[in-house]
C-alpha cells in the first residue's frame, strides 16, 4: 500500500491519508477483508506520529470503510454499495461546485454548461 503525502497540500496529512486509503478502497485496490497496516507500522513507513495514524484510521471507521478489531487489527470493511455511491456523490457535488464558480467567474451561462454536461456525459 503506497500513500504519498505532500507537505505543501493545504490538507492535514491524516485527512491526505484518508483521501488516498478511501481512494485504494472503491478503485478496488483494497478489498474487503484486506489487512491494513498496523497504525504504528503506518507511522514509521509514513515518518508521521501515531496519532496522526490513528486519527486517520478513526476518521476511515467511523465512515464505514474500515473496521477495527483489538489486538488483531484494522482491516478493509465489506463495501455497501449506498455509501459508495453516497461518497462519490460528495466527490461530484465538489467538483461540480468548483466548475460552477469557474462558469460564473467565465461568463459561462447555465445553457452552456448543461450542454458541455451533456456532450462530455454522452461521450463517456
Amino acid at each position: 500500500m503506497e500513500i504519498i503525502l505532500s507537505s505543501s497540500s493545504s490538507k492535514p496529512i491524516y485527512e491526505q491519508i484518508v483521501i488516498q486509503i478511501k481512494e485504494m478502497i472503491m478503485n478496488g485496490e483494497l478489498k474487503a477483508n484486506d489487512p491494513l497496516p498496523s497504525m504504528r507500522k503506518l507511522a514509521k513507513d509514513l515518518h508521521v506520529s501515531i496519532i496522526t495514524t490513528q486519527r486517520a484510521y478513526d476518521e476511515l471507521s467511523k465512515d464505514g470503510f474500515i473496521h477495527v478489531i483489538p489486538a488483531k487489527g484494522a482491516f478493509v470493511s465489506k463495501q455497501n454499495k449506498d455509501l459508495i455511491r453516497e461518497e462519490n456523490l460528495r466527490r461530484i457535488e465538489k467538483q461540480m461546485d468548483d466548475i460552477c464558480l469557474l462558469a460564473k467567474q467565465s461568463g459561462v451561462t447555465m445553457d452552456e454548461l448543461e450542454k458541455i454536461l451533456h456532450l462530455m456525459y454522452e461521450e463517456s
